[in-house]
């Protein structure tokens, strides 16, 4: 039984689940979204979100602490500079996790986990929502004050042609 056991072992003695998931948190900082099992995906959630918070405030002292997790010089600066910089104002919540369905070859629980800041899908639907709005209401606006301008002594002329006849 597991009572009061807060991590998953995922199967793997100490050591080398500490390098798959330093290697899985560099390759989702330098690719902003990975494909993993589900189980992975939480695990290193719960590893790069600390990180990810420690990298708002750049001290050399958390620069140290984050590379002794990650390991690697390339993704610490990353981190620091690009994702510190678009997550700065977010409280917390950097990664999600979205579910793809089963592996074909094993069955296994499959998903993708992405920097949520990172996604350009989300945040395009949002702002080009904004944008199309007021174009529309501005276009509507002209096309309403013309409209009637122009078509209004054409239908009268329609109306009393039809009238006279």
């Amino acid at each position: 039984m597991r009572h009061g056991k807060k991590i998953n072992h995922l199967g793997r003695q100490r050591g080398h689940r500490k390098a798959m998931l330093a290697n899985m948190a560099c390759s989702l900082i330098e690719h902003k979204r990975i494909n993993t099992t589900v189980a992975k995906a939480k695990a290193l959630k719960q590893f790069v979100e600390p990180l990810i918070t420690k990298s708002k405030e750049d001290t050399t002292h958390n620069r140290r602490i984050v590379f002794t997790y990650l390991r690697n010089k390339y993704a610490v600066t990353e981190l620091f500079r690009e994702v510190s910089a678009k997550v700065g104002d977010r409280p917390g919540g950097y990664t999600r996790i979205i579910k793809l369905g089963n592996r074909l070859g094993d069955n296994a629980d499959m998903a993708m986990i992405e920097l949520v800041d990172f996604n350009e899908l989300y945040n395009a639907t949002k702002k080009e929502a904004k944008k199309t709005t007021t174009r529309r209401s501005r276009s509507s606006k002209k096309a309403d004050d013309a409209a009637p301008a122009t078509t209004a002594p054409a239908a009268d002329t329609e109306e009393n042609k039809e009238a006279t006849e």
